[in-house]
């Protein structure tokens, strides 16, 4: 019996319960009802500390709080106004005696509003250069072909048909993942993740079939567009048809209108690589047979003896070199010629001019002694007056009257005795 289970007789009697276990009963009661979508319109939305958002579901005739953790905020674009659809669970909080629906993806219904979503994504992504980035090169010969697509069949059967045209029995990967409804976006992020993590998988193809806007609304979103600029290896999108035009088509290294044009762009045809190896294997023929051809007229032109005969006068006049330079290095003709060179130098030459120089110095030394002899002195008509200790006079006023002095003339001496002193202009004595 549950807390309202009713008899055929009337209502049960009441059960007499504590609020905590009425709390456990309504827990349990709307944890019964799992992860849910609904529709509805936002009312004030809040953002608080840590990212948690709150605001109000509400239609015609009920309304419920919608809270969004910080964590799925990403995934949460609630507009004032908007109409939205959320994807989640129902919570009952005992602390607070209320209902929550606790939001795991909220998103935009309606073009209008889808438009305005995309607007925005694209504005980031635009001002983050991804849209206008250097694409990589799709390979030629991939070792591994990786496809993330849904699993309806229609997609993997169109791409396993091409194969089957092209290059039977090609390696191939296919990665089958939610394309659609809330989470497929985390879901094909993860799929890209882990077919490029395979090291065997040169180029990935990203594909699914035809929808709505809500339908391919995954393929837009901000986080896929970055993991395809960030994956590993060249990424090829084909999503919906040639109308559909989702913003991974934007940043894409290549994008297809259709999954069968998709796996073309990857996949080699064994036709056109025969056709191709036929031009190369001709082409290298016909250079073989060019070349062939030109070697034979070389060979028949040539006259084997006028060949010989120019090759004997080529070694003969490569031997008269030779002896010519043998010549050059004969021991006796290095020895004259060095004799040669001994005769032309003078060894007297060097030491004559050191002689002459010499003396021309000592010429110039002897008459600067002569110069200064006191003799030649003495003979222009000096005397050198001492006094009788031998001390040499040169002042007048070092004498006194009656002292003798000797005075040495250039020929002969005088012994003579001081009889005055007769003092200078200046007043010393002389």
């Amino acid at each position: 019996m549950t807390l309202f289970d009713q008899t055929d007789s009337g209502p049960a009697p009441p059960r007499t319960v504590s609020l905590v276990r009425l709390s456990s009963e309504l827990a349990r009661s709307v944890a019964l009802l799992g992860r849910v979508s609904v529709e509805g319109e936002v009312v004030n939305p809040k953002t608080y500390g840590g990212g948690r958002t709150y605001f109000t579901l509400k239609d015609r005739n009920a309304q419920m709080t919608v809270t969004v953790p910080g964590s799925r905020a990403r995934w949460c674009h609630a507009v004032n106004g908007e109409r939205v659809l959320v994807t989640g669970a129902v919570n009952y909080a005992p602390e607070r005696g209320q209902i929550l629906l606790t939001a795991e993806e909220v998103s935009p219904v309606g073009a209008g509003a889808i438009a305005a979503l995309l607007a925005a994504v694209r504005a980031r992504l635009v001002a983050d250069g991804l849209t206008d980035r250097p694409r990589r090169p799709i390979p030629m010969l991939p070792r591994k072909v990786g496809v993330v697509c849904g699993a309806e069949a229609a997609v993997r059967a169109d791409i396993e048909s091409v194969v089957a045209t092209r290059m039977p029995g090609y390696p191939m990967r296919f990665m089958e993942v939610p394309v659609s409804g809330p989470g497929a976006s985390e879901a094909i992020i993860e799929g890209l993740r882990r077919i490029c993590a395979d090291p065997e998988v040169d180029v990935v193809v990203l594909a699914r079939g035809g929808g709505d806007a809500a339908q391919l609304l995954p393929f837009s979103d901000e986080s896929l567009c970055r993991a395809i600029c960030a994956a590993t290896v060249p990424v090829v999108v084909a999503i919906g048809h040639e109308g559909d035009r989702p913003l991974c088509d934007e940043v894409a290294d290549l994008r297809c209108a259709t999954p069968s044009l998709a796996a073309a762009a990857v996949i080699p045809s064994r036709a056109e690589l025969d056709g191709r190896l036929d031009v190369l294997l001709d082409r290298a023929w016909n250079t073989w047979a060019t070349r062939l051809a030109a070697v034979d007229r070389r060979l028949a032109e040539a006259e084997p003896m006028g060949a010989l005969e120019a090759g004997w006068k080529a070694a003969e006049a490569r031997l008269v070199r030779g002896r010519d330079r043998l010549s050059l290095v004969d021991p006796s003709r290095r020895v004259a010629e060095s004799r040669r060179l001994l005769e032309r130098i003078d060894l007297t030459s060097g030491l004559t001019h050191h002689l002459v120089r010499a003396a021309g110095q000592l010429r110039d030394r002897g008459r600067t002694l002569e110069a200064l002899d006191p003799a030649r002195v003495l003979a222009r008509g000096y005397a050198v007056v001492r006094t009788a200790d031998g001390r040499v006079l040169r002042e007048a006023g070092c004498t006194r009257t009656g002292e003798r002095l000797d005075v040495v003339l250039a020929s002969g001496r005088l012994a003579v005795e001081v009889s005055e002193t007769i003092p200078d202009a200046a007043g010393s004595a002389r």
